[in-house]
């Protein structure tokens, strides 16, 4: 590995330490809120069930996720935005 690379990876990971100890902010900050779970399932017209297979959870996930028990994070959270946004597209997509 190149040596400057090297240095520019280690000066990272020590910028990533400090901002997770908060001892440094974080240049930008991106935040995902998902969408209500039920609302976006009801749109779609599936079951509890469909819908938990369709986004590859448990129905007791999705259960959580609709009664705000859990809140979907991550890929999850970004997968409900996307059904919630453009739901004929992404059913077509994941029915395969």
């Amino acid at each position: 590995m190149d040596k400057t690379l090297f240095e520019e990876l280690v000066g990272s990971l020590k910028e990533a330490q400090a901002i997770a100890k908060g001892q440094a902010k974080p240049s930008r900050r991106y935040e995902l809120s998902a969408p209500d779970a039920k609302a976006v399932r009801e749109r779609t017209g599936l079951s509890q069930s469909e819908f938990a297979k369709l986004m590859r959870v448990s129905v007791r996930t999705l259960q959580n996720w609709e009664q705000h028990r859990r809140h979907p994070t991550g890929p999850a959270a970004a997968l409900l935005k996307i059904v919630s946004t453009a739901p004929e597209v992404a059913l077509k997509s994941l029915h395969g």
